[in-house]
């Protein structure tokens, strides 16, 4: 079983692929390999950070209904009652996952406060 101690944040330059009609921006392809930021909470089943729209989504990379994601700006613990019906499995915990969140928003927040203007 994860722990908290176990997380990993892995990073990668994920081009955002959000889709602009207009005015219109459409839901980008979504998948378990579209992320910019990712942390294992267990064999097969990560929270993921992705751009989506002007922000960074966070949800889970494995979801039985596909984009249930808020952006990353939400509370933590809001963000995972949100998503939390995607963990897959009831072993992951919410200690883990509200956990993996935050060390995204962590990451989120440091990288928008030194991109360039």
């Amino acid at each position: 079983m994860t722990t908290v101690a176990d997380l990993v944040l892995e990073i990668r330059n994920q081009p955002n692929t959000t889709a602009v009609i207009g005015s219109i921006m459409l839901t980008p392809p979504i998948n378990e390999d579209y992320w910019a930021y990712r942390v294992r909470v267990a064999d097969g089943q990560a929270v993921v950070g992705f751009p989506k729209f002007s922000t960074v989504g966070i949800g889970f990379a494995i979801e039985d209904d596909w984009n249930t994601n808020l952006p990353y700006s939400c509370d933590a613990e809001e963000i995972y009652e949100h998503i939390e019906h995607n963990r897959g499995d009831e072993a992951i915990t919410r200690e883990v996952c509200v956990a993996a969140i935050r060390l995204i928003q962590e990451a989120v927040r440091r990288d928008r406060s030194s991109a360039p203007a």
